[in-house]
C-alpha cells in the first residue's frame, strides 16, 4: 500500500511542485492540496492520509493549530512541517503540536521523500537547525530544574550530581564508552545541530562514511535515529 498524502500549503507553486516530485515515487501517493489550515482540516477528516505535509504559515488557520486538531480528531496522524522557518518560536510549538517531522524547504527531493518514509515508519525528523533549538531548551529547561531543586534540596542535590560524575546516575549503560572516538566525534557534530553532509566536510570523510558511523552509534545506544541521539548525548551531559 502506497503512502497517502494530503499537502497543505497556501502558495499554489509549491503544492504543485511537491505534487509532481512525490507522484514520482512509487510508494507515495498525493490524495489531496489544501491552501490553508482549515482545508487541510476538512480534507483530512474525508480522506485519512497518512501523512499530512504542511506548511506553518498558512492563512485561515496557521499550521500550529491545525497541528493540534488534526492530532486531536485523527491521533494515528503523522504531520511533516516543511517551513522556511528554524527558529525557536516556531520549531518549540510545532514539536509541542504533535508534528513528526520538522524539515526546511531547501530540502533535497530525495531527502524529503526519505524523510516522508521515516515519519511514516514511526521516526522522528528534524532538521539539523531544529534540533538544535529543542536540545537548547531541553538544556535550559533541566538546568532550571537542577537549580530550583539545589535550592530546596542541597545535599540530594550535591548527592546527585557526584553520582553523575562517576557514572552512576541513570541511563548509563549506553554510555559514551561504547563508542570508538571516530563515533563520539560524529556524536558530538550531530548535537550541535551539523547535518551529515557538513560532518563530512568538517571531519574530511565522505558522507557514506558518516552514515555508517551514525548507524554503528544508533546501535549501540539503542536509538532510532539521529535526533534521539543528539538529544540523548545532550541530556546525559556527553557533549557541551
Amino acid at each position: 500500500m502506497p503512502i497517502t498524502i494530503l499537502l497543505a500549503d497556501d502558495h499554489a507553486m509549491v503544492r504543485r511542485g511537491l505534487h509532481v516530485f512525490l507522484s514520482t515515487q512509487p510508494d507515495m501517493d498525493v490524495v489531496g492540496e489544501a491552501s490553508n489550515g482549515q482545508e487541510a482540516l476538512e480534507q483530512a477528516e474525508q480522506l485519512h492520509p497518512d501523512v499530512v505535509l504542511m506548511d506553518l504559515h498558512m492563512p485561515v488557520l496557521d499550521g500550529i493549530e491545525t497541528a493540534r486538531r488534526l492530532r486531536s480528531i485523527l491521533p494515528g496522524i503523522r504531520i511533516i512541517v516543511l517551513t522556511s522557518f528554524s527558529d525557536q518560536d516556531h520549531v518549540v510549538p510545532a514539536v509541542r503540536a504533535g508534528v513528526k517531522g520538522y524539515l526546511l524547504k531547501d530540502i533535497e527531493p530525495e531527502d524529503l521523500a526519505a524523510a516522508i518514509r521515516n515519519v511514516h515508519a514511526g521516526q522522528v525528523e528534524l532538521h539539523p537547525a531544529a534540533a538544535g533549538q529543542l536540545m537548547h531548551v531541553m538544556a535550559s529547561s533541566e538546568l532550571s530544574m537542577n537549580e530550583a531543586h539545589g535550592r530546596a534540596n542541597p545535599h540530594t542535590s550535591t548527592r546527585l550530581q557526584e553520582q553523575e560524575r562517576v557514572g552512576l546516575g541513570k541511563e548509563t549503560s549506553h554510555g559514551p564508552d561504547m563508542l570508538t572516538r571516530r563515533e563520539r566525534e560524529v556524536l558530538g557534530l550531530i548535537a550541535q545541530g551539523l547535518s551529515n553532509k557538513e560532518i563530512a566536510i568538517k571531519l574530511i570523510i565522505t558522507e557514506k562514511t558518516v552514515k555508517t558511523h551514525v548507524s554503528h552509534l544508533l546501535d549501540k545506544l539503542g536509538l532510532a535515529d539521529r535526533t534521539q541521539a543528539a538529544l540523548h548525548a545532550v541530556r546525559n551531559g556527553w557533549v557541551v
